[in-house]
């Protein structure tokens, strides 16, 4: 008498698309993450329900919430700004200032750089917000 034998079957997973499926998927976040670089100047912008998002310009001046001023990710004295923008660094046809200021910055300060920037004859600024 002949029993029949039985056919030991191997369960595994087959890796080959899993590894393809983590490949896909690392290379869709990589395309699709921002790689802008932020500045060294950390601070929070104050939130606006008409903001508008639009790309970065190298005229930036940034306020720290502890009222340090940077302007192209340098540290300026608030009485030394006025010659820094009317400086090389900022020449005309460059497109519009932008300021940056924490939320946490008195309007009393805020205000004393704004009346730099248009000491230095700059009427084309904006103030950045950060969209709610």
């Amino acid at each position: 008498m002949e029993f029949e034998r039985r056919r030991h079957s191997h369960h595994y997973i087959e890796i080959a698309p899993l590894v393809d499926v983590v490949f896909l998927l690392l290379l869709f976040f990589m395309l699709t993450s921002h790689l802008v670089q932020e500045p060294a100047v950390r601070i929070k912008l104050p939130e606006s329900r008409t903001a508008e998002v639009k790309p970065e310009t190298a005229r930036t001046i940034w306020i720290t919430k502890a009222e340090q001023v940077y302007f192209q990710d340098r540290p300026v004295e608030l009485e030394r700004l006025v010659e820094a923008l009317r400086g090389g660094a900022v020449g005309e046809g460059k497109g519009p200032l932008k300021i940056k200021s924490d939320r946490e910055v008195p309007v009393g300060f805020l205000i004393k750089v704004i009346d730099a920037v248009r000491l230095a004859g700059i009427s084309n600024f904006s103030i950045l917000t950060e969209r709610r």
